[in-house]
């Protein structure tokens, strides 16, 4: 078996510039279909950077890279739930990887760096994005019956659930 052509990270100081652009690059390559362009287009790379570099300050190994040389290719984000209540209590913020990862094993393994596995926890994904509710299913992930209105945009999200232990 040969060796990735990544390595997973924990959040630096340096990261937060490239996880800003991988963020805004995963979210128009995801989600055009499915959120306004207008909104996609409107996102500003420094500022998703400052954004980031509070958050790496304020919640210190929460967030992990997925790094091709120095650049970020993906990334996963997990923490207390902002759930109210919370249901349950820890939760996947984000978990994104560049199109060209797709199908390489990048994803499982931000999924693993990010969770504990002897916890539960809950994440929201698009309802019509066949592809990570796949994913989160294919993890132990599924959805508990809940849904909202995306902030961004008209967009319904699903929660799903995982218990402890799951894979």
């Amino acid at each position: 078996m040969t060796e990735p052509d990544w390595r997973i990270a924990p959040l630096a100081a340096e990261h937060a510039y490239p996880l800003a652009e991988c963020h805004i690059a995963c979210w128009r390559e995801a989600y055009r279909e499915l959120v306004p362009a207008h909104v996609l287009d409107a996102f500003d790379v420094e500022q998703r950077a400052e954004q980031w570099e509070r958050n790496r300050v304020k919640y210190p190994g929460r967030t992990w890279v997925a790094l091709a040389g120095t650049q970020v290719v993906g990334f996963a984000s997990a923490g207390e739930t902002h759930d109210d209540p919370p249901v349950p209590a820890h939760q996947l913020y984000a978990l994104y990887v560049r199109s060209p990862w797709y199908g390489t094993g990048l994803a499982h393994e931000l999924l693993h760096a990010a969770l504990d596995p002897s916890k539960p926890y809950s994440l929201w994904v698009f309802e019509q994005n066949p592809r990570a509710l796949a994913f989160y299913r294919k993890h132990g992930f599924a959805p508990d019956g809940t849904s909202r209105v995306e902030a961004f945009s008209p967009s319904i999200e699903v929660r799903m659930v995982r218990a402890p232990g799951a894979v």
